[in-house]
């Protein structure tokens, strides 16, 4: 199988990648978008910029050996796959290997990386900085540049002499109107500000197909060899149960394939907004409340009585994940949530985050006790109790109560579909 990829990856985080990455996605056609690593806000950008799903790539989530799979899978149908990659080209999941990298997805991948470089302050010296990037790992193919937050034309004539023994895809200098509004987890999600994010993106698009060769940079995706092999794919079996999956802008954090794989286990997912519906969906079986910001939108997730009465008396199975847990709380920040669970949640100036590897700690239909799996927790909050839903090397985390389960922890289902499969049997 054929699919034209590129990965576009920065020199390290902020260097302009998203931005760059988005409006590629935006000046091209018929795009497959993918971000490497955990990350869920990027993805909604990259979704609202093609059309089409935002996917993950997690070499640690879903192991080394679904990467290409999951390229596969999300590419069907797709002219090029643009793979947006994390923090800085050769940063891996502990800090110190490749595991995860934007590197080691490449790699697997075969794919061309465009290395983006934040330009301020540097002239000649962006040589060094390409000439390290491209010798640092012989394996990764570091094939073009595009040179970010420019000066001037004359800046930009400076930097591409440096730069003579590699391709340089484009230039854009500096301009706020092409940055996106940022918060403490990241950029703001596209659930929360649409319309203007569109407007956003509209206008990347048009200053990449002003700014960048796309030709070239299509060529270079169209140099990647045959990636040869099965694609990842969920079960198909009709719908027999109804799952009820929190979205809006409060709770916008979803994996793809977790939805695509409880569709594929017999599930009809049905979406509702706790900031406006007072009722969960009707005929509700389960109940899936993912991560978001419900932080910000406290105020009015507290005065949804309606919903929050609903769902104390639910009474079937509920996985929580991060902003869902904190919904199930008895309060958030003294405000009156859910009261599911006997425990406060407070938002906090300190950051949690990382890769985890869990082990259930409490039996759950879901994550029977014992159950070992890998996730990923981005948090500013937390809860007043420790809880019994997992351990790890951070000690214990989340809780479980009756068929409750609600935790910081993220997971990705890729790589252990049998969670949408109990999911599912446990609402019978």
């Amino acid at each position: 199988m054929v699919i034209p990829r590129i990965v576009i990856a920065g020199t390290s985080s902020g260097a302009g990648k998203t931005t760059i990455a988005t409006g590629i996605m935006a000046a091209l056609s018929n795009v497959a978008a993918f971000k490497v690593g955990p990350d869920f806000i990027d993805p909604s950008y990259h979704a609202l910029a093609t059309g089409r799903p935002g996917r993950n790539l997690d070499a640690f989530l879903s192991s080394p050996e679904l990467i290409a799979p999951l390229v596969r899978h999300g590419s069907q149908g797709a002219d090029i796959a643009v793979i947006e990659g994390v923090m800085g080209l050769y940063d891996g999941a502990s800090g110190r290997g490749e595991l995860a990298s934007t590197a080691h997805v490449a790699k697997l991948l075969q794919a061309p990386v465009v290395l983006v470089v934040n330009c301020e302050a540097m002239a000649r010296s962006v040589a060094a900085i390409v000439h390290g990037y491209r010798t640092f790992d012989p394996d990764v193919n570091v094939a073009g540049v595009i040179l970010n937050k420019v000066g001037s034309s004359f800046h930009a004539d400076i930097l591409r002499e440096a730069l003579p023994d590699i391709p340089v895809l484009g230039a854009l200098h500096r301009n706020p109107s092409l940055e996106v509004p940022e918060r403490h987890l990241g950029l703001v999600p596209v659930a929360e500000r649409k319309p203007r994010a569109r407007g956003v993106i509209e206008h990347l698009g048009a200053a990449m197909k002003e700014y960048c060769d796309l030709e070239a940079l299509v060529e270079l995706a169209k140099s990647a060899p045959e990636l040869p092999g099965e694609a990842w794919a969920p079960k198909t079996e009709p719908a027999k149960v109804r799952v009820a999956i929190a979205r809006g802008p409060a709770f916008s954090f979803h994996y793809e394939e977790n939805l695509e794989l409880l569709a594929g286990a017999g599930a009809e997912l049905a979406e509702f907004d706790p900031l406006h519906d007072e009722a969960l969906p009707e005929a509700t079986d389960a109940l899936v409340l993912a991560g978001g910001f419900p932080e910000i939108f406290g105020e009015e997730l507290s005065a949804n009585t309606g919903l929050r009465s609903a769902i104390a008396a639910f009474d079937g199975p509920i996985l929580a994940e991060c902003g869902g847990l904190l919904y199930l709380a008895e309060t958030l920040d003294e405000r009156p949530m859910c009261g599911v669970l006997p425990v406060e949640a407070h938002m906090t100036g300190r950051l949690t985050l990382g890769y985890r590897e869990a082990t259930s700690l409490s039996d759950h239909p879901v994550w029977p006790k014992g159950t070992v799996t890998r996730g990923h927790e981005f948090h500013y909050s937390q809860v007043s109790a420790a809880g019994n839903a997992w351990e790890h090397h951070r000690g214990r985390e989340g809780h479980v109560a009756g068929k409750v389960h609600a935790s910081y922890l993220h997971t990705h289902w890729a790589a252990t579909p049998e969670v949408a499969d109990r999911l599912v049997a446990a609402c019978g």
